[in-house]
């Protein structure tokens, strides 16, 4: 691969870590409002609302829990493998850094 392909194909590495790093932010956005959700919930009386739209509806604090509780597992998943994606491409970005560096050097 010629250094002027290798440059470009890190060009594309760069903007798919800058495009996990954007998810990973709004992942963990919305997890720690699902965390603040979840402590609120635990504060709260046995009167709970959901809001729906524009709509504020009462709800059953258990299956809010519920709700919630899984919201929560499945943005710490998403986190995780957005995790393993940015660190695989890290990889990749410093081991193609390094070849261009090799290469310019001779």
């Amino acid at each position: 691969m010629k250094d002027q392909e290798k440059i470009q194909e890190l060009q594309i590495l760069e903007q798919s870590i800058q495009n996990i790093l954007m998810q990973k932010q709004a992942f963990q956005m919305e997890l720690s409002e699902t965390e603040a959700a979840l402590n609120e919930l635990g504060k709260s009386g046995d009167e709970v609302f959901k809001i729906i739209g524009q709509l504020m509806i009462k709800s059953d604090k258990s299956t809010i829990k519920e709700e919630l509780t899984e919201k929560q597992k499945l943005f710490g998943i998403r986190m995780k493998n957005l995790e393993k994606q940015e660190s695989s491409l890290a990889d990749q970005i410093e081991k193609l850094r390094d070849e261009i560096m090799n290469s310019s050097k001779k």
